[in-house]
């Protein structure tokens, strides 16, 4: 299924990322956004993760996309459409994590690549790996929006490091490549999709609004990018669901998620 035009496929290759505005409905925001606040089982499987600063942010991780509604998004016919026409296919589901910055004291992400983490799971080709960002809540600068680096994913693979509880870039790379560079803030209104490369490099502030910054993030790759000792999602191709499957997901797959509890190692936004 072919979503994107010729000119965003071109914008995701020379800029190593694009955004598609009003991707999701307002009535799959409300039910999506609904479900990340108030289903007990994601709420109780929600950990926090600390920056440098000490401050937290909150995620709920899983692999395997299953029949509730947040499977049907990582699933849906538009969604792997897209992904495919822009690393190849068949395409299988990494994971997907739901991200939450509360108010005031959601913590910042450091700069970093998804492939700075995923280069120690085993996975060979950076090309053929990516993530996609979906808005639930406006994200704009005071409430700690993603930010990226144009056209960084053409350096390469760079260093990482822990910094607090996350993994980072090498800095002196990342501030060389900053000055020669505008930093662009991804402000997105719920519905909007972010869709990056897997060695882009992005980074986000606090939220120091009284606004939430919520988002659910799915990634993929391609079946001749597998990688050795990951989950299995990875080993098989996205079973797809038509448009307008998450409205008619039943709230009661919430309960068969089956969350990781590992806070290393993995893509945090």
């Amino acid at each position: 299924m072919n979503v994107l035009s010729s000119a965003q496929i071109e914008a995701f290759n020379q800029e190593g990322y694009v955004i598609l505005r009003g991707f999701l409905s307002s009535d799959e925001v409300g039910f999506l956004y609904k479900a990340s606040t108030e289903d007990s089982h994601l709420t109780e499987n929600t950990y926090a993760v600390l920056d440098a600063n000490g401050n937290e942010s909150r995620l709920a991780l899983w692999n395997d996309p299953g029949e509730d509604a947040f499977g049907m998004l990582s699933r849906d016919e538009r969604v792997v459409g897209a992904v495919g026409q822009l690393i190849g296919g068949p395409v299988a589901h990494f994971h997907s994590k739901v991200m939450q910055k509360v108010p005031k004291v959601g913590g910042a992400w450091e700069w970093h690549q998804d492939y700075g983490y995923w280069y120690k799971n085993g996975f060979l080709f950076p090309d053929e790996m990516i993530s996609v960002m979906f808005a639930l809540t406006p994200a704009n600068k005071e409430n700690g929006c993603l930010m990226v680096l144009p056209k960084s994913h053409k350096m390469g693979r760079i260093e990482h490091g822990k910094v607090g509880e996350q993994v980072g870039a090498a800095l002196d790379r990342v501030e060389r490549y900053e000055a020669l560079t505008d930093l662009m803030y991804c402000e997105l209104a719920p519905g909007d999709a972010l869709i990056f490369h897997s060695n882009l490099l992005h980074a986000s502030n606090p939220n120091t609004s009284d606004h939430p910054r919520w988002s659910i993030i799915s990634c993929y790759n391609t079946l001749q990018n597998t990688p050795y000792l990951e989950p299995s999602s990875c080993f098989k191709e996205v079973a797809t669901v038509s448009a307008g499957s998450i409205l008619k997901a039943s709230r009661a797959g919430f309960d068969t998620i089956s969350f990781n509890q590992k806070k290393s190692d993995i893509s945090l936004k």
